[in-house]
């Protein structure tokens, strides 16, 4: 029992003298600090001291909080749910009922029938998704779009059709998106869906540089490559029937636009390589090549603040297929040797368009303007091939509410043949509604 008592008593006198120290090093912290409220707690800086006269106001304590707004990743869901019903004075290829592409136009009498047709549908309506995702090496921008309008073995169909499958990552962009050969900002304020025929108009698969960008903006793309030729007046030989097109190497295209407070100013251009091969065994050999090459100079002014026009003149040779509406890239032409009977050329083309868009002012505008396109055919094309198209339009459009727009047009249009003299034209009108919509996830 001693020992624990002894234990026992000497740990309450350690306890005694632990708080006694306690206590002394607490009285010589009060001694040692500035008077004010009687606290165990260590106290608050000295603040400056206020004039003797004034008594003195409570401090206040000011925290400053740092929050660094960091970009975050954003997506935008747009479209447009669009009708277009009209009618037709005249008559067009049916797969094409609801435009006025001259290419589609009669290249004989009565080639669809009878004059008079009624059109309605909603393959315009769009439908496509924006996103913008920080990296460490910039904005990466993407876009995936689609629309109704069947082209293709789904001509004439209400289908779903890639428009846009693009991604851009600081200069450098890849995918299917608007070629560089071509200036989008020409298109007018149509109803009209396939547009001006005279017009470089191609969303295509390609790899784009962009080495300078803003003011000035300079672009280099490779494109995929494709055209396609025209047998004509041989087309039912079994040794053209054998040839197939191939492309050795991508389309090379180049833009350069400059803006100004007027307007812009932009020059494009592309080169290409077009080969054929005969691929039947027999004594011709059909194959050969040919360049394509093309200029497109083009331009927005903004003759007033609500007067912009939209200017575009190209020519070139084998561009068809970037043309928004021209047939074929290559053309038969006879040559003088028996064991290479006929040859192919690229096509020369000429196209301009020319229209105005005036805003009157929130809930009204207008467009009125003209497009051709003009071929040099070559001699071994039929009789009845495309030479040349005219298409003109004029429409007044309504602005009732934000995203809501409706209004009638009118359009012409009208086509020749290469050398049988005949041509055909078309007058139609037509009336759209349009209801526009969007919304974003995301973001600052």
């Amino acid at each position: 029992m001693r020992p624990s008592t002894f234990s026992g008593r000497a740990a309450i006198a350690l306890l005694a003298l632990i708080c006694l120290l306690a206590g002394a090093t607490r009285a010589a912290a009060r001694q040692s600090a500035p008077s004010g409220p009687d606290t165990a707690d260590p106290p608050a800086a000295a603040a400056p001291q206020p004039d003797a006269a004034e008594p003195a106001a409570p401090q206040k304590q000011t925290v400053t909080v740092s929050v660094t707004s960091e970009p975050r990743p954003s997506m935008t869901i747009y479209g447009f749910a669009m009708l277009d019903i009209g009618h037709d004075f005249k008559q067009i290829n049916p797969n094409w009922s609801d435009t006025m592409r001259v290419t589609k136009l009669p290249s004989f009498k009565n080639q669809f029938g009878e004059d008079n047709n009624t059109f309605a549908g909603v393959r315009q309506s769009r439908l496509g998704v924006k996103a913008s995702t920080p990296t460490t090496l910039g904005e990466l921008k993407t876009t995936f779009e689609f629309e109704l309008f069947g082209t293709g073995v789904d001509e004439g169909q209400t289908t779903f059709r890639l428009r846009h499958a693009y991604g851009e990552l600081g200069h450098f962009g890849a995918g299917q998106y608007w070629s560089p050969f071509m200036d989008p900002d020409v298109f007018p304020n149509s109803l009209e869906y396939w547009g001006p025929t005279g017009m470089v108009f191609f969303r295509n698969v390609q790899f784009r540089w962009m080495p300078i960008q803003g003011d000035k903006h300079l672009t280099l793309a490779l494109e995929r490559p494709g055209a396609s030729g025209d047998g004509g007046i041989y087309a039912d030989r079994v040794e053209v029937q054998n040839i197939n097109a191939r492309f050795p190497l991508p389309d090379f295209s180049a833009s350069y636009k400059l803006d100004e407070k007027w307007g812009y100013v932009r020059a494009a251009g592309m080169l290409r390589v077009i080969k054929w091969d005969d691929v039947l065994d027999d004594r011709f050999d059909l194959s050969g090549d040919a360049m394509g090459w093309g200029l497109n100079l083009s331009s927005n002014v903004k003759a007033s603040p609500s007067d912009t026009l939209r200017l575009q003149v190209v020519f070139g040779e084998g561009i068809q297929n970037y043309m928004n509406d021209a047939p074929v890239d290559v053309g038969a032409v006879p040559t003088t040797d028996p064991a290479h009977p006929v040859d192919g050329k690229a096509l020369p083309i000429l196209g301009l368009t020319f229209f105005v868009d005036t805003n009157w002012n929130e809930r009204m505008s207008t467009t009125i303007g003209y497009s051709m396109t003009d071929i040099e055919n070559s001699s071994g094309q039929a009789a009845s091939a495309y030479k040349h198209g005219d298409y003109a339009l004029a429409n007044v459009m309504f602005y009732p509410v934000k995203n809501v727009m409706f209004g009638p047009e009118i359009q012409y249009g009208r086509r020749e043949n290469n050398s049988d003299g005949f041509s055909s034209d078309d007058l139609r009108i037509q009336f759209t509604a349009k209801y526009n919509f969007s919304a974003t996830l995301g973001g600052n």
